[in-house]
C-alpha cells in the first residue's frame, strides 16, 4: 500500500505525474538514470534497511501494483483524467460524539473529563476551517498535562498558520 498526503498541496503536475506512472507501471530516478553507463544497477534500501532492492538503469518497474491512498484537502481540482481512475470517497468532518471517541483513542477515557469547554470551543472555531482534529488532540494533551489556559487559550497555542501567527 501507498499513502500519498495531501496531494493537492503538491506540485500542480504531481496528478498528471502520478497518472503516467500508474498507467506504464514505471518511473525513472533521474539520478540514478545519469549513473547508468558507470554504474548500471543500484542496490536500493527498501522498508527493512537492511533489504535492498535493485534499480536497473533508474528505472523502477511494478511487478504488482499497489493500492494507493491519496488524501486532499479539497484545496483545488484535479484533472478529470486523473480523477475518473479514483474511487473517490468524502469524509464529512466529525461531529461532537466522534470527536469524543476520537480522544478517548487516541488518549484514553481519562482524558474526555474536563473537556467539554475544549470540545465546544474546538466545533465553535472549525467551522471556519481554522482548526483540524489533530489541534483538538494536542489542546487535550496539554489540559491533562496540567496547562492552565482556559480552552480558547489552548486553541490558540495549538493553532499554527503558514504565516507562524496564532
Amino acid at each position: 500500500m501507498l499513502l500519498i498526503d495531501e496531494l493537492d498541496k503538491g506540485d500542480v503536475d504531481l496528478p498528471n505525474d502520478l497518472l503516467t506512472i500508474f498507467e506504464e507501471g514505471e518511473f525513472e530516478i533521474p539520478e540514478l538514470s545519469r549513473l547508468s553507463d558507470e554504474q548500471p544497477d543500484v542496490g536500493v534500501p527498501t522498508l527493512r534497511i537492511e533489504e535492498k532492492t535493485v534499480v536497473v538503469r533508474g528505472r523502477v518497474r511494478c511487478e504488482e501494483f499497489p493500492v494507493v491512498v491519496i488524501t486532499s484537502n479539497g484545496e483545488r481540482d484535479f484533472p478529470p483524467a486523473f480523477l475518473r481512475r479514483c474511487v473517490r470517497l468524502e469524509l464529512p468532518p466529525p461531529d461532537e460524539h466522534r470527536l469524543r471517541a476520537i480522544v478517548t483513542a487516541h488518549l484514553g477515557e481519562d482524558a474526555l473529563h474536563e473537556v467539554d469547554d475544549l470540545l465546544q470551543a474546538f466545533l465553535r472555531r472549525r467551522a471556519p476551517g481554522e482548526l483540524a482534529t489533530d489541534q483538538l488532540l494536542n489542546a487535550v494533551f496539554l489540559r491533562t498535562g496540567g496547562v492552565d489556559l482556559d480552552a480558547d487559550g489552548l486553541l490558540d497555542a495549538v493553532l499554527h498558520r503558514l504565516t507562524g501567527a496564532v
